[in-house]
C-alpha cells in the first residue's frame, strides 16, 4: 500500500478491510508457514496470554487461539474497527472462545503493564507509524521474560506474491519510488533495520531470521487475482487510471 500519513493509512485500511474479510480462506492458507513460524519463534504453547497487535481481519488469533487452549487467551487488537469486527465474526463462525477484540493502535495500548505472555504482529510493524513507539507498548506490556515476534516482507525482488503483478502493472503506471522509511510493505526489508528498532526500544536478545516459504492455495489464477487486487489499495488505484 501507499502512504501519505497516519490518517490516509488507517483510511486505505479501512476501504480494505471488506476485501480481507472476503478472502480470509485463501489468505490464511497462503500465510500458514509464516503464522507457525511466528508461533514456534515465540514459544507460544498452551495456557499462554498472547497479545496480537496488527491482527487484522483474525489471524494470527484464530490458529493462535487454539494453540494456547481454552487454559490460554488471545487478544487480538487492530488499529481499524472493520477489521477487528472481521475477526470477530470469524471467531463467532469458528466458535473459538479463548479471544478477545479491542481497537487500538500499536502506539497507544490499553492495557496494563506486564498483561501477556507473549506480544506478535504478523506482517504488521511496517505499517505502524512509528515504529520505536509502538515497540516500547509491546515490552510494557509483556511479562519479565517474555516474548516479542514480529514478521515483515523482505526484498519484494524475492518475492513473487508481491512482484509477479506489480512488475507488470508498472509497465503502464508510473510508479514514484517508496519512501524507505514511510508506512510500506517493505519498509523493513534490509536486514537489521527492524532487530535496530527493537534494540532501540530496550528489547534484549534481539535476533533476527530470514523464512523462505511457498505461498500457495488451492486457487484457481482467476480467485488469485481477485485476492490480490482486490486486497491491495495500491493495485486497486492502478486498476482504476487503467479504466
Amino acid at each position: 500500500m501507499g502512504h501519505n500519513n497516519a490518517g490516509d493509512t488507517l483510511r486505505e485500511w479501512r476501504e480494505s478491510a471488506l476485501y480481507w474479510e472476503k478472502h480470509s480462506d485463501i489468505i490464511r492458507t497462503m500465510l500458514g508457514p509464516l503464522t507457525q513460524a511466528l508461533i514456534e519463534e515465540a514459544g507460544i504453547g498452551p495456557g499462554q496470554s498472547v497479545l496480537d497487535v496488527a491482527g487484522g481481519a483474525g489471524e494470527p488469533s484464530l490458529t493462535i487461539a487454539r494453540v494456547v487452549g481454552l487454559a490460554g487467551s488471545v487478544m487480538c487488537t487492530d488499529a481499524v474497527l472493520e477489521m477487528v469486527a472481521a475477526a470477530e465474526n470469524a471467531a463467532q463462525q469458528l466458535g473459538i472462545k479463548n479471544i478477545r477484540f479491542r481497537q487500538c493502535t500499536a502506539d497507544s495500548l490499553p492495557f496494563e503493564n506486564n498483561s501477556f505472555d507473549t506480544v506478535v504482529s504478523r506482517l504488521g510493524a511496517m505499517f505502524f507509524p512509528n515504529p520505536l513507539l509502538a515497540i516500547r507498548e509491546m515490552l510494557r506490556v509483556i511479562r519479565p521474560g517474555g516474548a516479542i515476534s514480529l514478521t515483515v516482507w523482505h526484498k519484494s525482488e524475492v518475492n513473487p506474491f508481491a512482484y509477479c503483478v506489480t512488475d507488470v502493472m508498472n509497465r503502464y503506471i508510473e510508479t514514484p519510488p517508496a519512501d524507505p522509511d514511510a508506512p510500506g510493505a517493505f519498509r523493513f526489508a534490509e536486514r537489521g533495520k527492524l532487530a535496530s528498532v527493537l534494540t532501540d526500544a530496550g528489547a534484549r536478545d534481539v535476533s533476527e531470521m530470514l523464512l523462505k516459504f511457498r505461498m500457495e492455495a488451492p486457487v484457481s489464477a482467476e480467485e488469485f487475482w481477485n485476492m490480490r487486487s482486490e486486497t491491495s489499495e495500491t493495485l486497486r488505484q492502478k486498476l482504476g487510471q487503467l479504466c
